[in-house]
């Protein structure tokens, strides 16, 4: 797996409203490529959301995401980490058609002082090939495990196994998943 500097943490200054739509997200779409088990530590980025609560906010940017500095999205959207499962999950990626550009769109009201972090939709995970399930195992330990059904190697979160599948694993080639019972 390629290496690189600490991801940087981007969290909401401010409540980031359920269905709210960020971007299009530039450049080629590779969300996932270096995403690991580990939640390493790095800088941090907070974003606030004009517009929205709390209510004392002055300055009003009809309802666009800005950075502390004032940039757009489109400065800072890339640095949003990919999520290890559902739970940290708090965007989606979404795309208005097949190969079209692709947008975050917040899943639920986020918190102030909550990370963004981000997974594939269902549909545009399968326009990737990127696989949507990944069931776990057990260890010895009884704690769940996934496991790469090409080449065997453990992930603890079930999107570090298919970020590996589809960017990583050099036993699948490109092929779907393969679920546990096959």
């Amino acid at each position: 797996q390629t290496s690189r500097a600490p991801a940087i943490s981007v969290s909401a200054e401010s409540c980031i409203p359920a269905g709210l739509r960020l971007g299009p997200v530039p450049g080629t779409f590779k969300l996932g490529k270096y995403l690991s088990d580990r939640k390493e530590p790095g800088p941090k980025k907070k974003v606030f959301s004009y517009g929205v609560p709390p209510v004392f906010q002055v300055r009003m940017v009809r309802g666009e995401l800005v950075d502390e500095a004032g940039s757009s999205a489109l400065e800072w959207i890339g640095l949003i980490r990919a999520a290890r499962n559902s739970q940290e999950q708090t965007l989606e990626a979404v795309a208005d058609l097949p190969g079209g550009q692709i947008f975050y769109r917040a899943l639920r009201d986020v918190q102030p002082g909550e990370e963004l972090t981000v997974w594939y939709s269902n549909p545009l995970a399968q326009w990737f090939d990127i696989p949507v399930t990944a069931t776990p195992t057990h260890d010895e330990k009884g704690e769940e495990r996934y496991i790469c059904w090409y080449c065997w190697r453990t992930f603890k979160y079930p999107n570090s196994l298919k970020a590996h599948v589809h960017f990583h694993c050099a036993l699948s080639h490109g092929r779907p998943f393969l679920h546990h019972d096959h």
